[in-house]
């Protein structure tokens, strides 16, 4: 039997990168995978599709995570679709990445925005079906430098910081109702955000790291796999890296 056979995962901001690669690793393990993203477009659909090749249910959501009320929306949309939401995978987020001194009230705002307030939306939002299930797992897309912090990330490492501390809450707050949440603080990964990155920068990051390269968002993936499934029936309130052995 597959891992997430009969289960269903809701995956936010995962026609591309990390969240991708989750959403395809959970339905290579019988996973039905709702997801969304900002705009229904060419990614979503053609994500869609791929998803439905392991053939399993799946459907792309255009959703903004950050609005409370279109997430509550979204959210009773997918519980009428696929029936149950077992899964809950907070992956939307952005970066507006400068020093402080020249950081803007806006680009704050957004960050925090759409990277902690959009795992406030979508918690809320889906606990409600867990808590009448008496199951389910929460893992949230944090980062490194929101353990470590990082010049240049002070709205970013404020957000992920802050779903760490949201992430400890509610493990605490749901644990009794058979509900689980974990935390992932990815390094270096290769995305096509870190693809822009120049060559010879992004050489010199890799240095920095123990294992000598940067992940893979499939490396990311299996350990939201393990999070995912009861493999893991006893981790919560957790915070796993997956950084090479990065300095956190």
């Amino acid at each position: 039997m597959k891992l997430l056979e009969g289960k269903t995962a809701l995956i936010t901001g995962a026609s591309r990168g990390i969240g991708k690669a989750i959403a395809l690793k959970f339905a290579s393990e019988g996973c039905q995978v709702a997801f969304t993203d900002l705009f229904e477009d060419e990614n979503m659909r053609a994500t869609e599709e791929e998803l439905k090749a392991f053939g399993v249910q799946a459907k792309g959501y255009a959703s903004n995570a950050a609005r409370f009320e279109e997430t509550e929306t979204t959210v009773s949309a997918i519980a009428n679709d696929f029936g149950r939401i077992d899964i809950l995978v907070n992956n939307a987020g952005i970066t507006k990445d400068t020093l402080l001194m020249r950081m803007t009230e806006e680009q704050w705002d957004a960050v925090i925005s759409v990277n902690l307030k959009s795992v406030f939306n979508f918690t809320k939002a889906v606990q409600r079906f867990m808590l009448k299930q008496r199951s389910g797992s929460i893992i949230n897309m944090s980062s490194v430098v929101g353990v470590s912090g990082n010049a240049g990330q002070a709205n970013y490492s404020a957000s992920k910081a802050g779903i760490i501390g949201f992430t400890k809450s509610v493990a605490r707050e749901l644990g009794s109702r058979g509900i689980r949440a974990n935390a992932i603080a990815p390094g270096f990964i290769i995305t096509e955000m870190t693809e822009k990155i120049p060559a010879d920068a992004r050489k010199a990051w890799e240095e920095t790291i123990p294992m000598k390269r940067g992940g893979t968002p499939e490396e990311v993936a299996g350990v939201a796999l393990f999070l995912a499934s009861d493999l893991s029936s006893y981790v919560s309130g957790q915070v796993i890296p997956v950084c090479g052995a990065m300095k956190t």
